[in-house]
């Protein structure tokens, strides 16, 4: 198996900046684009744990739209195979100082482009 193939790994690149993006923004069609549409995707939050596509839909569209700014530091995105990556990084609010949120994706590729198909986010006491 071919791991972290370069032009594998600028295309993951590319679709997780246009996540962070869509997400400080809060672009929701572009942040149900690059989630799988199927009933096995999965996403767990911070509070919530989401089942199926339509669930996370329902979770964005129902989120507040404010204090969505961070940061991101040590993103690392691996790919395993040419249709398979994970992309972890972590992240800072301004409005959570000491605080340290983690963030990790597997994203596959199919045939309308690369999607995320799971997802954790978690917040921890920033380590001293």
């Amino acid at each position: 198996m071919d791991i972290d193939l370069p032009d594998v790994l600028a295309e993951v690149s590319a679709a997780f900046a246009r996540y962070e993006a869509a997400l400080v923004s809060n672009d929701i069609a572009v942040l149900g684009e690059l989630f799988r549409d199927d009933p096995r995707t999965l996403r767990y939050g911070m509070g919530e744990n989401l089942y199926g596509y339509h669930e996370i839909q329902a979770f964005r569209g129902a989120r507040p739209a404010v204090g969505l700014m961070r940061r991101t530091a040590r993103t690392v995105i691996s790919s395993y195979g040419r249709d398979t990556a994970v992309a972890s990084t972590l992240f800072y609010r301004d409005n959570a100082p000491g605080r340290v949120g983690r963030q990790m994706q597997t994203w596959v590729r199919f045939a309308e482009g690369w999607r995320i198909v799971a997802a954790s986010v978690s917040i921890i006491d920033e380590p001293k």
